[in-house]
């Protein structure tokens, strides 16, 4: 391999990890915790996920959502609903309002709480502070690393991207100067039998390859969501002239009072078309054109779903989309596809366990790479002083 190149990539590589290596740890460490976020959150806190005993029917969907807000402080209205196609899940009913000008984790949040409710009685079961929730503090940590939308998105965007080149310049480190038995080895498997800064050495650049196809996708998804223009370039790109329209709600002409049994009728379509499927989310409208959303997740891969629009005023289906749908364009198919990138659940429960290996690799990465920047400083020999 031309040394030039090589030298280069090391320098990159070098002065990057140096600059980014502690916000990569960061972000890699609350990965691997936000890993199986659910399954832990389900072990640990089963009372308000779980109801105690199951019902042919359950309430009224407008009914849940009243008992529900009436237990929110201040007269607080919810956004948001979580259903389970599993009879023995409670609905979680979410409340938030962020200000993105703010410069801290408790600043943002001006308040965020759930509320948990079992279908068939309209118990409450918590009413959950989220903003105090661990889980929640180790996200915005992973995201914006507790510092805001503005600085804390921006460094970890920007760390992300860092990743992905030392990615690449390490790649180029990794492939030897020479080719042969030896070296082959060397690029696959860690020599235990050596001393430690050896197996450091080999503990950064054969696990480094190993993690290398996963670190690159977790990358990229994080890089489409931290980075809107590169977003809207990727996905126009690939869509081509396929145009996708906005759903409005048609405002009636007379005052509006009908909403209750809208809801149901929202609550029942979304109910239905659960069957054999995982769960959904029913985001409320948020102004008078605004929609009943509903994401309908047929399994753990966040991609496979269908997606409603719903008119707030009469609960016609004003849009419908499929991810089995040919006409929805490759850049938003790949869109769709961005969350289940980033956590491996692309490929199922198997990709989530080897991007979590991929994230303590990711941790272990800055680690091992200082360790052999001090050894070699420590190797450069000092100059002697000439006696004149």
């Amino acid at each position: 391999m031309n040394s030039i190149l090589r030298k280069t990539a090391y320098q990159i590589h070098l002065w990057l990890g140096l600059t980014s290596g502690l916000i990569v740890v960061i972000m890699a460490v609350t990965g691997c915790i936000l890993a199986f976020e659910k399954e832990l959150k389900h072990a640990i806190y089963p009372e308000k996920y779980f109801v105690k005993a199951i019902k042919k029917e359950k309430l009224p969907f407008s009914d849940l959502k009243l008992k529900a807000e009436q237990a929110l402080p201040d007269n607080l209205k919810v956004s948001r609903v979580e259903i389970s196609s599993d009879p023995s899940r409670s609905y979680a009913f979410r409340s938030l309002k962020m200000n993105n000008d703010a410069l801290t984790y408790w600043g943002t949040y001006i308040y965020y709480y759930r509320v948990y409710v079992d279908p068939y009685t309209g118990k409450v079961l918590e009413v959950e502070n989220a903003k105090n929730d661990f889980f929640e503090i180790v996200m915005d940590l992973h995201r914006r690393l507790l510092l805001g939308e503005k600085i804390g998105k921006t460094i970890t965007g920007y760390s992300t991207l860092i990743l992905a080149v030392m990615l690449f310049s390490g790649l180029v480190i990794w492939f030897p100067r020479k080719m042969n038995k030896k070296a082959l080895k060397g690029m696959f498997f860690i020599k235990t039998s050596a001393k430690w800064k050896r197996i450091n050495y080999d503990m950064h650049n054969v696990l480094g390859f190993y993690a290398v196809i996963p670190l690159l996708l977790i990358s990229y998804a994080a890089v489409i969501w931290n980075f809107e223009e590169v977003d809207k370039w990727v996905k126009k790109t690939l869509n081509g002239n396929i145009k996708t329209e906005k759903a409005k709600s048609t405002v009636p002409s007379e005052a509006f009072k009908n909403q209750k049994n809208i809801l149901n009728l929202v609550g029942n379509n979304v109910e239905k078309n659960l069957t054999d499927k995982k769960s959904a989310l029913i985001s409320f409208p948020k102004t008078e054109e605004g929609t009943y959303y509903a994401e309908v997740t047929y399994s753990d891969r966040h991609y496979q779903n269908e997606q409603f629009n719903f008119d707030q005023y009469s609960g016609k289906i004003l849009k419908h989309q499929s991810y089995k749908d040919k006409n929805i364009g490759y850049g938003t198919a790949l869109r769709e596809r961005n969350y289940d990138l980033h956590t491996g659940s692309i490929l199922g429960l198997p990709g989530r366990i080897l991007y979590l290996f991929a994230g303590m690799i990711a941790a272990s990465l800055p680690i091992t790479g200082f360790i052999i920047y001090l050894n070699r400083k420590k190797k450069k020999p000092k100059k002697k002083k000439l006696n004149i």
